[in-house]
């Protein structure tokens, strides 16, 4: 799968870009001044998965805070920042990265003296459009359109390499799918050599964050558009990190973890599936190994569905088979087939480890 060819930044000690691979970033959404709850939030993401994270600097309190959060935090850090430039400039002597968005920082010279500290502390920033806060003169010539969009992006990129600052990344967001795919494909075409920085903004709900993020992410993903991204969720901490790596893992640009593959409910079903699946998930979620694992309902349709499986069980009446690289392995009775299936999954992870040490 190509890659769309960027240079490579550093947030922090995590690298953007290049061949280097996608990085999950996520948001507090505590106020960062409370600085105990901003820790367990970001404590909260790490353990998760998440590499990134990023901060809302709504006023000084939590500007001068970024200083000691900065000591405490496992993440690195970006500082967000809408409309006040000066704030920016006091976030930039302790964080990772400063995040703004040009159309509504203000003038040149707010935008250059941000330049110019990121400069000297040697941090890039990210280029953060969006669709509903475009600057007056593009969005008076071509609306909310990803045009619009891509015509912001393209000014501000230039406004900053006049400033001789090239230690950028950029970021296209709108609230729907289409908007978000046709302005990061346009801004592609430009041959731009900055990273991207995924991302639906305001995508709702866990149900819908997801099918947006998967149809748009996953789709720019697909083709080979995006080094960094953000799933954004109206909920947990978590979810969002969980959805970004599942569309990471099943655009093929993620390879560590199980690969869930389980059989939709029918008629032929002798065991309780969706219970057995959501156990199955419980007790392998730790297994960090590139695996594909299969959880079928009954034996009719399991040889063949589960063929390219790593490992499979598929549950009857009151036994079951497991089956390792399409041949049937054992076949057990329902009280212990679970416990032999985890362990046969673990020891197959095990031996793909040695094999790739």
């Amino acid at each position: 799968m190509t890659r769309r060819k960027t240079k490579v930044i550093y947030v922090g000690g995590v690298p953007i870009g290049g061949d280097h691979p996608i990085a999950i970033q996520s948001m507090t959404f505590s106020k960062t001044h409370d600085l105990q709850a901003t820790k367990a939030q970001i404590d909260r993401l790490a353990l998760a998965g998440c590499q990134i994270v990023r901060v809302a600097v709504s006023d000084e309190k939590d500007a001068h805070a970024l200083k000691e959060l900065k000591t405490l935090s496992p993440l690195p850090l970006i500082a967000d920042i809408h409309f006040r430039y000066k704030l920016a400039l006091i976030a930039a002597q302790s964080v990772d990265a400063i995040r703004i968005n040009p159309g509504n920082i203000g003038s040149k010279d707010r935008i250059k003296a941000v330049v110019d500290a990121c400069k000297e502390r040697k941090i890039p920033i990210r280029i953060g459009v969006n669709a509903g806060s475009l600057e007056k003169q593009f969005e008076e010539k071509y609306g909310a359109t990803p045009k619009g969009m891509v015509e912001s992006a393209l000014y501000n990129i230039k406004l900053l390499e006049d400033f001789g600052f090239e230690d950028i990344k950029i970021s296209l967001k709108a609230s729907d799918v289409i908007r978000t795919l046709e302005a990061y494909r346009l801004l592609a075409k430009e041959n731009i050599p900055y990273p991207f920085h995924l991302g639906v903004t305001e995508a709702g709900t866990l149900e819908h964050s997801m099918i947006k993020s998967a149809m748009a992410l996953g789709g720019l993903l697909l083709e080979g558009i995006g080094d960094t991204m953000r799933v954004s969720i109206t909920g947990e901490l978590e979810e969002e990190v969980n959805v970004a790596r599942n569309i990471l893992r099943y655009s093929g640009r993620l390879k560590e973890g199980i690969t869930l593959i389980s059989c939709p409910t029918c008629g032929r079903i002798e065991a309780d599936l969706v219970s057995a699946v959501k156990e199955v998930q419980k007790r392998i979620a730790h297994i960090k190994t590139p695996l594909q694992v299969s959880v079928m309902g009954c034996a009719v349709n399991a040889l063949g569905e589960a063929k390219h499986a790593d490992i499979a069980i598929a549950f009857g009446n009151h036994d079951g088979l497991i089956i390792k690289g399409g041949k049937i392995l054992c076949k057990l009775k329902e009280d212990e087939i679970l416990d032999v299936f985890v362990k046969e999954v673990e020891a197959l992870a095990q031996e793909r480890e040695k094999q790739n040490a």
